[in-house]
């Protein structure tokens, strides 16, 4: 069995560390847990290693968050991965702070990246962890907010959920996304 997991996010510097961001950074970590590098490969720099037998891929996507339908779309096709064992993961200001929430579908709510990816695929049938971001920020503001870099404080907060998003990716693989969504969703 395979397993896509796209982290969502805007290549190069200047969108490191940003909170649009967050799908590369739970990657990120993800893969030195792992000991596995990324390769810049055809729209995505992509990452893979096994558990429990099963395949799992993690891409983050380099057509800029806009355009992220184009890299899901190519390695759920390229790899024949079914649309269950897709798990996209993106940062939401509506939810607080460091929370984790894993849906089986949903609306873009307003998300360009999973607004792409919709459109791209013809529905929003398959599952996400949406990653809150906070809405701190002033009204009208909301682009710098969620193209800002974490502050200290946020980052030391934001570190170890890091980690728990490890644990969603390897649950969502093992055990399935209902049971994922009942450990995870209340935590």
């Amino acid at each position: 069995m395979k397993y896509l997991i796209v982290g969502l996010g805007n290549i190069g510097e200047e969108y490191a560390h940003t909170r649009h961001n967050i799908g590369f950074d739970i990657l990120d970590a993800y893969a030195r847990a792992s000991n596995i590098t990324f390769e810049d490969k055809r729209y995505a720099f992509v990452a893979n290693c096994s558990l429990k037998g099963r395949a799992i891929f993690l891409i983050k996507p380099t057509t800029y968050m806009n355009l992220s339908g184009k890299a899901v779309n190519y390695w759920l096709q390229k790899e024949n991965i079914p649309i269950e064992n897709l798990l996209v993961i993106v940062d939401d200001i509506a939810l607080p702070l460091g929370t984790i929430r894993i849906r089986p579908k949903g609306s873009d709510g307003g998300h360009n990246g999973l607004a792409h990816i919709n459109q791209t695929l013809g529905h929003s049938n398959y599952a996400r962890l949406r990653f809150g971001i906070g809405d701190n920020f002033p009204k009208g503001t909301q682009v710098n907010y969620v193209l800002g870099k974490w502050s200290d404080e946020e980052w030391k907060l934001i570190q170890p959920r890091l980690e728990t998003a490890g644990e969603v990716i390897n649950s969502f693989v093992l055990s399935g996304l209902e049971r994922t969504m009942s450990a995870y969703n209340n935590k």
